[in-house]
């Protein structure tokens, strides 16, 4: 059916013969519906002050790239160098793994192509998988298999240029050049070209994608020194040291120790079972994405047991929903829609998921949690990747409830979580779709 005068005549009656809509219609159009809807008491429920808190270093600024599941996971390693080097903070290069990360997504990507030749070009895995071959955006596995094969450097060895700062002129290139070399490699095939043939192209690609990082991100480093003074002013001299011996010797975790919980409440995903993502990762050979689904508590739990043992977690949530930006707040109740448009937003955490409403955008650390007097959490404190100039200087608040609806991912030591979780490690994992809304990857810049 049509759109009807008659249903047109009713809707405008009923607009006009609810007087709050008079008074909304103002507010929103001169504001705008975030600012109008914006509940007034939202500073008041976030002091910004909490009862644990680890150790964290200065706010970091991930620019105009989508490399926050970069920044998280190195802001949450750089407390373990902080304090083996007795330094007030530490920063490392974001640009060190963000060329590693793109040359191992452009080798992902070729061979995934490779083993979907016989797929139909347009079936819904090869336009998937050509879709965003190199975005920004990762996952915490992704960055752990990166970690594992190249390890980290400070950043001054590998300092920031334009293009790692501003990703997308380099991004759009590349993703151009690879889908050019996707269609050499299925022509190739096409034209009855041996495997080795085409691996010989794939290989001559992978030089082009590492001279064009090079010349975009800098050389990477085979070794390097590293000078520094600690908290005492005294002058060290770190000499002739690998990326891997560095991330190894000043960091020092056992990244198989550590473990993503989600929480995906869909029926698809019963609790206390491992997923993975099918054509999803970085680094080919490494460890694929594996998560335990749990409830929320689950996670909230972990997290808290890593706080208290000083130790900041890294996660994974949808950040746009209810987040006032400029005061650096997360709360479920930051918009009062209902009061504004005449209805709230009523989907719940499952149906976001189900319906296209919800997924991991954006990647964070938490540093801090306010517990009441049983011990259970009121809001957290996140450090984010955006600079200094919202929240409390870099510094969100998120509420407790708005972890409950908004949180996905957690990762933390095996050690904080409870056995009956980790056992579905010792269980097959269930494969996901590549467009699962669960392998959705943090790159909200």
């Amino acid at each position: 059916m049509t759109i009807t005068n008659e249903q047109l005549n009713q809707f405008r009656q009923a607009f006009e013969s609810d007087k709050a809509n008079h008074a909304a219609k103002h507010a929103v159009a001169k504001v705008g519906i975030y600012k109008s809807s914006t509940d007034n008491n939202l500073k008041r429920r976030h002091s910004f002050v909490f009862s644990d808190e680890t150790k964290k270093g200065d706010i970091t600024n991930q620019k105009s790239s989508g490399r926050c599941w970069m920044f998280a996971a190195l802001n949450t390693a750089r407390v373990d160098t902080m304090k083996k080097l007795n330094m007030k903070t530490f920063e490392f290069s974001q640009n060190y793994t963000l060329f590693w990360d793109k040359l191992e997504k452009s080798n992902y990507f070729l061979e995934s192509i490779l083993e979907t030749m016989e797929e139909p070009l347009n079936s819904r895995l090869v336009q998937h998988l050509l879709s965003d071959p190199v975005e920004d955006g990762g996952q915490w596995d992704m960055f752990s298999g990166l970690l594992e094969k190249y390890g980290a450097v400070p950043k001054s060895v590998m300092p920031e240029t334009y293009h790692s700062s501003n990703t997308r002129e380099l991004n759009q290139v590349l993703t151009a050049k690879l889908r050019e070399f996707a269609a050499d490699l299925r022509d190739g095939h096409k034209a009855g070209q041996s495997k080795d043939e085409l691996e010989k192209i794939k290989e001559q690609s992978l030089s082009f994608v590492y001279s064009l990082l090079t010349k975009a991100l800098g050389e990477v480093p085979d070794s390097f020194s590293y000078e520094y003074r600690d908290v005492d002013d005294a002058f060290h001299r770190i000499e002739d040291i690998t990326p891997v011996d560095f991330f190894n010797e000043y960091v020092d975790w056992d990244l198989d120790e550590r473990v993503s919980l989600i929480n995906a409440p869909t029926d698809d995903k019963p609790y206390g079972k491992a997923y993975t993502v099918k054509y999803l990762g970085t680094v080919k050979e490494g460890k694929p994405i594996t998560y335990v689904n749990a409830p929320i508590e689950a996670l909230k739990e972990a997290a808290i047991a890593s706080i208290k043992d000083g130790e900041p977690v890294w996660f994974g949530c949808d950040v746009g929903k209810m987040l006032d930006r400029e005061a650096g707040i997360m709360d479920e109740s930051t918009y009062d829609y209902e009061a504004t448009l005449g209805q709230a937003l009523n989907l719940t955490k499952a149906q976001r998921l189900d319906y296209g409403e919800s997924l991991l955008t954006h990647a964070m650390v938490f540093v801090g949690v306010d517990l009441d007097n049983d011990g259970e959490p009121i809001k957290w404190k996140v450090e984010n990747s955006w600079g200094d100039k919202s929240g409390d200087k870099g510094i969100y608040s998120m509420s407790n409830s708005w972890f409950d609806e908004y949180n996905y991912q957690v990762a933390v030591k095996k050690k904080y979580i409870e056995e009956k979780w980790l056992d579905a490690l010792n269980k097959p994992v269930v494969e996901l779709d590549p467009w699962d809304p669960m392998g959705s990857l943090a790159r909200v810049k």
